[in-house]
């Protein structure tokens, strides 16, 4: 049964799901469509064209779907904020709609978004992504599955970070950031393969060893990222991982962090 606190402003024209709960002084808009089991805590706001799926959890004083901050904005524009299922949304977190008339700000099911984040319009999480506190996003960042990002990181847009890639706290990002490795510091570096979360994620040891060599060339030898990966190419296992990390590197438009 959906449960609605007689102090939420709930717009009649807005959808909800089965088993959705809306806290004291909530809002949410005409515009916002809820999935069965999601909770919108006390306080909290989730507007604009705005889909979240099953299960979720916006926190109190989160806006979840305002409107873009970027000053390309068109008046007419129609904008969307889609969430996945079960992801998390921890207070004063901030999700911008898109910018350009049909764009998508984009989670992915079983995110954890701490605290104080913002993610800017037209940003895209996969699954699994988990963000610490007051981590800021810059419009058309994306970020791949099981990509963890510590606390205070700033995100310069465009830029890209890879599924599985470690980020240290207070870095600062201003290029791609390479899967399954860590990236950390201001200015940032690339600083070993995140074997840790590799590991916990069952990951074979051949795979492991396979990408600290290719970390190796890339970051260590000399070469520069052409000759790196055909190195990498000539030498190391043909692997999913290996290929996935050298196609990341090849299709980069604003240089991956080394």
């Amino acid at each position: 049964m959906t449960t609605i606190h007689p102090t939420a402003i709930v717009d009649p024209a807005a959808k909800l799901g089965d088993g959705v709960e809306i806290g004291p002084y909530a809002i949410v808009g005409p515009g916002v469509t809820l999935g069965a089991g999601t909770v919108v805590q006390a306080h909290a706001v989730v507007d604009g064209d705005t889909t979240l799926g099953e299960n979720c959890q916006v926190f109190s004083f989160a806006h979840i779907g305002g409107k873009t901050q970027d000053l390309k904005f068109k008046e007419g524009n129609r904008t969307f904020v889609k969430v996945g299922d079960r992801t998390v949304l921890r207070e004063y977190v901030t999700i911008n709609c898109g910018t350009k008339d049909g764009e998508s700000t984009i989670v992915g099911d079983d995110c954890l978004i701490m605290a104080y984040c913002h993610l800017a319009h037209g940003v895209v999480f996969g699954n699994h992504v988990i963000v610490s506190n007051a981590t800021q996003f810059a419009g058309e960042v994306t970020v791949g599955d099981w990509a963890v990002i510590s606390g205070l990181v700033g995100v310069h847009q465009f830029v890209r970070i890879g599924a599985h890639a470690m980020i240290g706290g207070a870095s600062v990002i201003k290029q791609d950031a390479a899967p399954y490795f860590i990236t950390d510091g201001a200015p940032a570096s690339c600083c070993g393969v995140n074997v840790v979360g590799l590991g916990r994620r069952g990951f074979a040891k051949e795979t492991i060893e396979a990408l600290r060599a290719a970390y190796k060339l890339l970051c260590h030898s000399g070469l520069n990222v052409t000759a790196a990966l055909e190195r990498i190419s000539a030498e190391l296992p043909d692997l999913p991982e290996i290929r996935a990390l050298a196609d990341f590197y090849r299709s980069s438009q604003r240089g991956v962090i080394r």
